[in-house]
């Protein structure tokens, strides 16, 4: 697995809430998923100062709070976009033309997968399956689940976001 670079710059004022819902669970390192949740929701990446101040208030070595951030797939410690797009690349939304969908989507954005656009609004990535094949091929933006796309709706979907034509996913 490639080790993504994780020394990009947090706010301070960001690193101080981060130490306020980590101090919560001190000395419980099972819920460690728990504060990490609570702070990607206020953070755009799990940064190294991210993991430093998880570490120290929860009473961890920092490699462990960084390697459990780096195991989940929904977790980065890159920066991403408002809008994180994620294509299931599963065999059921492959044969149902996820290509096609993610063709136009990539196209429509001018990225490419795993890439962010200049503007820092969109992410694609590329996920497991997300348990809703009967509804493929099917897309995820930051929470919520779009099914039974095509090139054409899924472009117009994109055209909602990018529109900021749509209620908050988070």
């Amino acid at each position: 697995m490639k080790q993504e670079r994780y020394s990009h710059d947090t706010p301070r004022s960001a690193l101080v809430k981060v130490a306020e819902i980590a101090a919560r669970y001190k000395s419980r390192p099972d819920k460690l998923m728990d504060v990490i949740l609570a702070v990607q929701k206020i953070v755009p990446s799990m940064s190294e100062s991210v993991a430093a101040v998880i570490a120290r208030e929860m009473n961890l070595r920092q490699n462990e709070v960084y390697g459990f951030i780096t195991f989940y797939e929904r977790l980065s410690v890159k920066e991403r976009g408002k809008y994180v797009i994620r294509m299931c690349s599963s065999a059921p939304c492959h044969v149902r033309g996820a290509r096609g969908v993610m063709d136009a989507i990539l196209d429509q954005l001018g990225i490419g997968i795993g890439e962010t656009t200049d503007d820092g609004r969109f992410t694609v990535e590329l996920s497991p399956c997300m348990g809703v094949c009967d509804m493929s091929p099917a897309i995820m933006i930051n929470n919520k689940v779009y099914g039974n796309l095509t090139s054409e709706s899924a472009k117009a979907l994109i055209k909602r976001y990018i529109r900021e034509d749509v209620e908050d996913s988070d």
